[in-house]
């Protein structure tokens, strides 16, 4: 339990990680235009990152499974610090990258590294959302902003009277925004660790059960609020005056639409909605800088008859589109460079031997969420393919082990070997069953 335990740092480490850029944006236009203290907008965002989280965070956090299935506790942890290094370095740079984009980049690192099969199709569904998401970021802000400039000239407020309706609006879109952060982006948290949770089921009273992905959940957006309150301020400022100057009300409506795009890719209620009417969309992490930033193209492209579109700074817009670039190809290999570390000098099992047709089943059946402690989930026809293991070149040559491991993996491939959850520093011994065999 205590190595469980310790691996699960990495996953706390990228929370943090998270916190500290993509929470951020959430309520960088308000802090950044002056309306909300960087205090009072810290605490709303930590709050409702873990209501969100844990009452809502299961519905996109199935979909990075279908890109690779990491099915050993050792290769979890490094594909989480390998995303949480990439994220860090970013923030360091003053960059508002995706948090999206830097797990799914250590998640393809592993893939490479396992030589296991990545799903193209899953791929370019995740890649296809970092092209919609800043669109419908774009598009919801013109169309809120307009909508919220004819009321305002309809109504026509006192000055006093608007600024405390601004001030309000700015704190509820920001405590949605919070909720959909936590809903959506959680799974790039702790969405690799859910397999093997060391937490069980807590029952309070008759009504209410705590499962153990939630647990997980919630020490995931505990550590996304420590995030927030430590080291989110240079991000905000960025977001909220770097890209274009903002007012109360155009900041207001860049935090509803960036609520608006996570909430859609998170929630499971509005996908069956939409699905009842022929129209379908994945429940995948999105990334939240994406959308912030989209969402002030788009009400630059409206305000004053589209005349503020020359105020954004496109060289600073130019810097971020770089990070986003960036991020997963600098995930990807580091995620590889530190599997390979793992494996060979602290002698980690960082993939199992034989997932590959378990994998091939998992995503046939459909993504499941599960709260056991098993590292990965088997199928029952896994037999006939282990007859061509010996056609499977997928065991990487180990420097530190030698020829007679590769010698080990061939036999393991064809005689299944058992697989267990070890200690940080516990050696793979063969079975006694194995030898007889």
């Amino acid at each position: 339990m205590d190595s469980v335990f310790l691996y699960l740092t990495s996953g706390l480490f990228l929370g943090w990680s998270l916190g500290a850029n993509d929470a951020a944006n959430v309520f960088g236009t308000a802090v950044g235009s002056r309306m909300i203290r960087f205090t009072t907008a810290a605490w709303i965002c930590s709050l409702f990152v873990v209501l969100g989280a844990v009452f809502g965070g299961a519905g996109a956090a199935h979909g990075l499974g279908k890109l690779g299935h990491v099915d050993a506790l050792a290769g979890s942890f490094t594909v989480a610090l390998a995303a949480a290094l990439t994220v860090y370095g970013m923030t360091r740079a003053g960059l508002p990258v995706s948090t999206t984009q830097a797990i799914v980049g250590g998640i393809v690192g592993w893939n490479i590294f396992s030589r296991s099969p990545t799903n193209v199709y899953e791929l370019i569904r995740i890649v296809a959302t970092w092209i919609v998401c800043p669109v419908l970021g774009a598009l919801f802000a013109a169309i809120i902003y307009v909508v919220i400039v004819w009321l305002i000239r309809w109504w026509q407020p006192h000055l006093l009277r608007r600024d405390w309706y601004t001030r309000w609006g700015l704190i509820l879109a920001g405590a949605f925004g919070s909720y959909s952060l936590g809903a959506n982006n959680i799974g790039n948290v702790m969405g690799v660790f859910v397999a093997s949770s060391p937490f069980r089921e807590i029952h309070l009273g008759q009504w209410l059960t705590v499962t153990s992905t939630q647990q997980l959940f919630l020490l995931g957006a505990v550590a996304i609020g420590v995030g927030v309150f430590t080291y989110s301020r240079g991000v905000m400022t960025t977001v909220g005056r770097g890209v274009m100057p903002l007012s109360p009300v155009a900041a207001w409506v860049v935090v509803v639409a960036h609520g608006l795009v996570l909430f859609m890719f998170s929630s499971t209620w509005l996908q069956d909605l939409f699905g009842r009417i022929g129209l379908y969309f994945p429940l995948i992490p999105v990334s939240s800088s994406q959308a912030v930033i989209g969402a002030v193209i788009g009400v630059a492209a409206v305000q004053s008859g589209g005349r503020a579109i020359r105020q954004v700074r496109w060289k600073v817009l130019l810097k971020v589109a770089s990070g986003w670039v960036s991020t997963p190809v600098v995930a990807a290999l580091l995620s590889f460079v530190l599997l390979f570390v793992v494996q060979n000098v602290f002698q980690e099992t960082v993939y199992v031997s034989g997932r590959d047709t378990a994998t091939d089943c998992n995503a046939a059946k459909g993504p499941a969420v599960s709260n056991s402690t098993r590292l990965h989930a088997s199928c029952s026809n896994n037999a006939p393919a282990k007859a061509n293991a010996l056609s499977d070149t997928r065991p990487w040559h180990s420097l530190a082990r030698g020829t007679s491991n590769i010698q080990s993996r061939v036999t393991s491939r064809l005689y299944g070997p058992e697989t267990r959850l070890r200690g940080p520093f516990e050696k793979r011994m063969p079975s006694e069953s194995s030898i007889m065999r």
